[in-house]
């Protein structure tokens, strides 16, 4: 069907007139949308409008340490470490700060069993910061929801944590209770700690506590893209002068940022972009370990199999110019799986075959228990089991804590630990 001149017409100068240009346009809609992202944030988080971490039941606070609740009432009669509120009925809740608390008199009370309350990285006894990099540059595979989880379930674990957006659309950020565009303002991302002119600030600057106690994290924005403008700009000019220009190569940029504050945590968890641009090469040349998330379809195993081919080449690259790529570990994490979906089933069947061990045994099941908690931005270590239809909640954190459970375990390998 054919459709006459004077229709285009009118439909472009409706578009793209002077009074409705498409720049305009896309910009009053980000005004629009970030306006009433404030006012769901300001209704959700009043009065600070911030994000806060809800109370742990005692028998949660228990489980997280590793006693009975019984022992954990004990300690609360006979008055010993941090006092828990007392709601209606005499129920105990404990803060996170307070389960923190908990761990460090125990361990202080039973040195012995020191590391079973707090499993903190010793680093005299040669164990490194462990710095994992979750990647894919296909879009929707899990990466965010992958990196937000672990990281807090490594917090609630008792390990000091620091979670690192590299991605510019900034939804790690967003799940810790920061909207990009009026929260930071500029040189608050890790390119701050890893650009290549004066106004570089030392990473500690950048750094921000989260509601959770012993995370941390560093949020992105729009800002991380410049790296990927720059880099070719210092390229360029070492090359024309001969490879004399100063300053680190890009790919040593964020592992000498990250050694800066190493002694202050013991995973490092980075949330890459869903693109094999520098700011994800520099990430793996910085990580300890690497988890590429896979979400079970064959276009999406395809674009990993591109992923792959060219991670590769362009490591080997860098390889070559002198960096340095020594993964304790390497893992697939199946992401969305669906268990009673054939094809999905028959697909992690042809993942294992070809990649044994280096697929995660736990896949992240697909839940409308991470959807929903989304709405609200939070995480399902974030919202109570009575929030959701039980059976839902339960089978979703059973995935969750299998998925996480295995990679605290090869943390704690890589430290020469037993899990």
């Amino acid at each position: 069907m054919s459709v006459a001149p004077s229709s285009l017409q009118a439909a472009n100068s409706r578009e793209d007139g002077p009074d409705s240009s498409t720049d305009r346009a896309i910009a009053k809609d980000a005004e629009m949308l970030s306006a009433q992202l404030q006012a769901i944030r300001d209704r959700l988080y009043t009065p600070e409008a911030s994000k806060t971490l809800r109370r742990f039941t005692s028998g949660e606070a228990a489980k997280l340490i590793g006693v009975s609740d019984g022992y954990l009432r004990q300690l609360s009669i006979a008055g010993e470490g941090p006092q828990p509120e007392t709601g209606a009925g005499g129920r105990r809740y404990y803060s996170l700060e307070n389960i923190n608390g908990l761990r460090r008199h125990l361990a202080e009370q039973n040195p012995a069993k020191a590391r079973t309350y707090l499993p903190r990285r010793d680093a005299a006894r040669g164990e490194h910061l462990q710095v994992i990099a979750v990647t894919n540059f296909k879009g929707g595979s899990g990466k965010t929801t992958t990196s937000a989880h672990l990281a807090q379930h490594l917090a609630l674990a008792g390990y000091r944590v620091l979670a690192v957006d590299l991605d510019p659309q900034a939804s790690l950020s967003a799940l810790f209770g920061y909207q990009p565009e009026l929260d930071l303002s500029g040189n608050d991302t890790l390119y701050a700690a890893i650009r290549y002119d004066n106004e570089a600030l030392a990473l500690s600057q950048v750094i921000r506590r989260t509601y959770f106690d012993g995370l941390d994290i560093v949020p992105g924005n729009l800002e991380l893209q410049e790296f990927e403008h720059t880099t070719p700009q210092m390229l360029a000019s070492r090359h024309a002068d001969n490879g004399a220009a100063g300053g680190q190569m890009f790919f040593a940029r964020v592992q000498a940022a990250l050694a800066t504050v190493s002694d202050r945590y013991d995973v490092v968890v980075l949330d890459c972009p869903p693109q094999l641009g520098f700011l994800t090469l520099s990430a793996l040349c910085a990580a300890t370990s690497v988890l590429v998330t896979v979400h079970p379809q064959m276009l999406d195993v395809a674009s990993m199999s591109q992923f792959l081919f060219m991670t590769a080449d362009l490591l080997s690259v860098v390889r070559a110019a002198g960096g340095e790529l020594n993964f304790d570990f390497m893992r697939y994490l199946v992401t969305r799986y669906e268990p009673n979906d054939g094809p999905q089933t028959q697909i992690v069947g042809f993942l294992r075959s070809l990649f044994g061990e280096r697929v995660l045994t736990a896949p992240l099941v697909k839940s409308t228990a991470f959807s929903d908690a989304g709405l609200t931005k939070q995480t399902l270590y974030e919202v109570s089991r009575e929030s959701f239809s039980r059976a839902t909640y339960d089978r979703a954190m059973e995935s969750l804590t299998a998925v996480n459970g295995e990679i605290e375990g090869l943390i704690l390998k890589a430290w020469n630990r037993q899990a």
